[in-house]
């Protein structure tokens, strides 16, 4: 006699619900007979990545940046200023969605969001590409940077958050940061790069927060662990009038000390994080380092002609966002266990 077992309710969910039960494998694993291992976890987080996220894999599970550091990252040299060769970093903005405009460099990203109200920036680059990039950016794409309400910033490292001091000085933009990452910054010299130190504004605590504009929600979801302070956000954009619903994951590399806990607080944060993704079904991932989103390809790719029923770039399943944050929780698993 055989038996058949069926899934009874939205086919759509399927996938979601297997993603969520390989989390439920790897998390209930340590309390089985035989816990979980570094190395089985690594091939569980292979599995995740597949060559979605290969790049990354190897970034944070086979080579993590913080395998022979003890220490935390060394703050940034403030005596000399050094711009890289322009020819290194510099690109055009871009049009990437209806409402969504790449104006970062070939390596770092920085968005603008437009909204019926003005316009949301997520994240700020260096200070030398500031103005650039996202400035001039916005002006080539026939944006008005006095447009500028608000600038999102992912965590408080310098190539991400630079430039807010110059966005919010001159355009009165409101600055939502992290908690952790908001104490962090104010202790910095007021010699900083990018105009010094930005006045404390929206600190986001653990419970997250939402920013409202005009017509747009972005949901603020706190996942601490590459910072103290690292935020991710949830947001939806148009393409062609289609409604997609991106995924812009805050903090990837794990350059923290090599503490067990504090893998534990980041595997914890991709765990929130991919719920919260789930929940929302997105469907586009975002970071803020092109290597983990190839976000400049995408955008060039963006302005080409589609043939008929083509996908965006950006566009993938919400099974296939929900795996990054999978292997992220689980490589960061891993190395919890690696710790002596």
């Amino acid at each position: 006699m055989r038996t058949s077992l069926r899934f009874r309710g939205d086919p759509m969910r399927l996938p979601l619900l297997l993603s969520a039960a390989t989390w439920l494998v790897a998390a209930t694993c340590a309390h089985a007979a035989e816990p979980a291992t570094p190395e089985a976890l690594v091939v569980a987080a292979k599995r995740a990545a597949g060559q979605d996220y290969a790049g990354t894999f190897i970034r944070i599970c086979v080579a993590p940046d913080n395998l022979n550091a003890g220490g935390p990252r060394p703050p940034p040299t403030l005596t000399t200023r050094v711009v890289p060769d322009r020819a290194s970093w510099y690109t055009q903005p871009y049009k990437v969605f209806d409402n969504l405009y790449f104006v970062g460099t070939q390596i770092h990203s920085s968005w603008a969001l437009t909204t019926s109200q003005g316009i949301i920036i997520i994240d700020t680059l260096f200070d030398y590409a500031v103005e650039p990039e996202i400035v001039d950016g916005l002006t080539k794409l026939k944006l008005d940077p006095r447009n500028i309400k608000y600038v999102l910033l992912s965590h408080a490292h310098g190539d991400h958050d630079q430039g807010v001091a110059l966005l919010q000085s001159s355009y009165g933009a409101k600055v939502v940061m992290g908690a952790a990452d908001w104490d962090s910054t104010l202790k910095r010299d007021s010699s900083y790069p990018g105009g010094g130190v930005p006045t404390r504004d929206v600190a986001v605590g653990a419970e997250g927060t939402k920013i409202n504009l005009g017509d747009m929600t972005v949901n603020v979801i706190a996942t601490p662990g590459h910072t103290p302070g690292t935020l991710s956000f949830i947001f939806p954009v148009k393409d062609k009038g289609r409604t997609l619903t991106v995924a812009y994951s805050g903090g990837t590399a794990f350059n923290f000390p090599r503490l067990a806990e504090n893998f534990a607080i980041y595997r914890d944060s991709a765990k929130k994080m991919g719920d919260a993704v789930a929940a929302a079904r997105a469907t586009v991932l975002m970071t803020n380092h092109t290597e983990f989103d190839r976000a400049w390809d995408r955008a060039r790719l963006a302005q080409l002609p589609r043939a008929a029923g083509e996908k965006h770039p950006y566009e993938t399943d919400a099974a296939t966002v929900n795996r990054y944050f999978e292997m992220q929780g689980l490589c960061a698993e891993s190395q919890r266990l690696s710790v002596n």
